[in-house]
């Protein structure tokens, strides 16, 4: 499959809780969740290096639709109100359409 949407998330947690927030950002890769699906190609979560409170999610997918349509899921939207208690502001989202790249984890 080939990504063709895509978007990057900066999430900023309550003071002290940056890390609460990235050990519940990757549950997104247990087994159930939305980057597990096999229509999510990309699912990277980073910090700030000069901030831990700072969060950044990219993720690759291969259809918006196929991303709407797992966000829509039990799983996914248990995992955003569990975030949501996190964040310290409203997060700031930029989706984009992929040319071209390399991931290898």
């Amino acid at each position: 499959m080939i990504v063709t949407y895509g978007f990057n998330a900066v999430l900023t947690a309550k003071p002290g809780m940056g890390d609460r927030l990235v050990d519940l950002l990757l549950t997104g890769l247990d087994e159930g969740s939305p980057g597990a699906s096999e229509h999510c190609l990309l699912y990277l979560v980073c910090r700030s290096a000069s901030d831990p409170d700072v969060v950044q999610v990219t993720e690759g997918w291969s259809s918006e639709e196929d991303h709407h349509r797992i966000f829509a899921g039990e799983a996914a939207q248990a995992i955003v109100a569990e975030i949501d208690g996190l964040l310290a502001q409203e997060s700031t989202y930029t989706d984009y359409v992929p040319v071209r790249g390399k991931a290898t984890f």
